[in-house]
């Protein structure tokens, strides 16, 4: 079972992501979500590899989740990818592993549109290495309703996750019912914002975390667990703890239904560094209008 919420390491930074993932599993966190892109896996196995050798905890207490980069989509490099990924995370398997993009890069750093190369044969390639019990399970990222209809479709797989952004502001509330159908658990990521308007300081979310005797990232964060799983980047050791606690923060009716008015559709992670010159990628076809 993937525990709600997950210790994010992207934009963690080299030097300090090691000690943040020891600090978490000290805590109790159980829940580690890593990329291939972030470039610290090395660092965060470093540190799980001390967890484990100081008996932190066990392999199988951890549920441990990364991600396939865009330039290893072509089947054949698919389970070569996630070898490199496992040896520098220091694991035998991942419990979860997700293509990161709906986008499709050459290792020479060229792109290839979706018609080249279909998303559905690189998550066949990752079924391969579910097979070989590698990973324990296959999903996707930034995956509009319609990419994860196709997979479905072409494969007869459904994956097990979207990870995707969600917070107040983009609720994608079409999104969630279809995975929810479907039997597609949805995580969060960047739950609370990530720039401008800044998320915790609206009216909103402050007056509700006062009521609760909260802080408003605590509040943000129960919100994404009440529909799925969350995962929240900190290094802050005392940050860390107070993002634990957030699964104590119980909103009401009255909560939820205020919150549900805040949505604006606000993407702070819109992809737009995918659409340049030479690229087949658009807006428009990376989000299918969604």
């Amino acid at each position: 079972k993937m525990p709600a919420l997950a210790l994010g390491t992207w934009k963690a930074a080299t030097g300090l992501v090691g000690d943040a993932v020891k600090e978490a599993l000290k805590l109790g966190y159980r829940h580690i979500d890593c990329a291939d892109i972030y470039d610290n896996e090395e660092e965060v196995g470093k540190a799980l590899r001390e967890c484990f050798d100081d008996g932190v905890l066990k392999r199988e207490d951890l549920f441990l989740t990364s991600k396939l980069w865009c330039s290893n989509y072509a089947p054949e490099l698919v389970r070569p990818a996630l070898e490199k990924q496992l040896k520098r995370l220091n694991v035998e398997y991942l419990d979860l592993y997700l293509m990161h993009w709906p986008v499709v890069k050459t290792p020479e750093g060229g792109f290839l549109s979706l018609e080249e190369l279909p998303l559905s044969k690189t998550f066949e390639a990752m079924k391969e290495c579910m097979d070989a019990g590698l990973v324990k399970n296959i999903g996707v990222s930034n995956f509009t309703t319609k990419k994860i209809r196709d997979i479905i479709d072409e494969t007869g797989i459904t994956p097990a996750v979207n990870q995707v952004e969600r917070h107040p502001y983009l609720q994608q509330p079409e999104l969630l019912e279809f995975c929810e159908k479907s039997g597609v658990h949805v995580t969060a990521y960047s739950p609370l914002g990530s720039g401008k308007p800044e998320m915790l300081e609206d009216e909103t979310i402050r007056e509700v975390a006062k009521k609760h005797d909260a802080s408003p990232a605590q509040v943000l964060l129960s919100w994404a667990m009440t529909t799925g799983s969350v995962a929240a980047k900190s290094t802050d050791p005392d940050r860390l703890a107070q993002n634990l606690a957030a699964a104590d923060v119980t909103l009401d009716e009255d909560d939820l239904k205020r919150i549900e008015e805040m949505d604006k559709h606000r993407r702070y992670v819109d992809g737009s560094f995918w659409v340049k010159k030479g690229s087949p990628y658009t807006m428009e076809n990376l989000w299918d209008g969604e």
